[in-house]
């Protein structure tokens, strides 16, 4: 597994997400063959299924509470200017109140001036920034990488709740 696996798992959820590859990679910023090595990684890994390309959403829970933080981890780093996330992303931030500076992707159009936090893959900030649900399960997936117990706990919840929606 790759982190951009993990990017286009998250992109497949979303019912409507582009069915060519071409079109798929586009929207998370890969080319169409890394779309295409994305997606049989994620079929061998049966995160998908081969013919539908649909997505095991229990077992990508599973794999991005369990897995995640350790394959991919993240730390806060120095202070720049960028885009919210994790805990200060607009999907949790009602939740949390924080008193440090908030984790941020760096961007040099970002709004908000933060720790800077690597994001789960170069392309991640610029595909967020089309696409509000992407960037709420992006944001989701930086708590699992970068937060405390309560943070991880509330970040699963809301997984495990928009997984669900997903397959409705």
């Amino acid at each position: 597994m790759k982190p951009q696996d993990v990017m286009v798992a998250l992109k497949l959820l979303n019912p409507d997400a582009p069915q060519g590859y071409a079109l798929l990679g586009q929207s998370v910023g890969l080319s169409a063959s890394e779309t295409h090595a994305c997606v049989r990684r994620l079929v061998e890994s049966r995160l998908v299924e081969p013919d539908s390309r649909r997505v095991n959403r229990e077992a990508l829970l599973r794999f991005l509470v369990n897995g995640v933080p350790y394959a991919f981890p993240a730390a806060l780093q120095a202070s720049t200017r960028g885009v919210p996330t994790a805990w200060a992303a607009p999907v949790l931030s009602h939740r949390l109140v924080a008193n440090e500076p908030p984790p941020v992707w760096p961007d040099p159009e970002g709004t908000v001036r933060g720790q800077a936090v690597k994001p789960l893959y170069p392309s991640a900030v610029a595909a967020a920034g089309r696409d509000p649900q992407f960037y709420d399960l992006l944001a989701l997936v930086d708590v699992l990488r970068l937060g405390r117990a309560r943070e991880r706990k509330m970040a699963e919840e809301e997984l495990a709740k928009r997984l669900k929606e997903a397959g409705e």
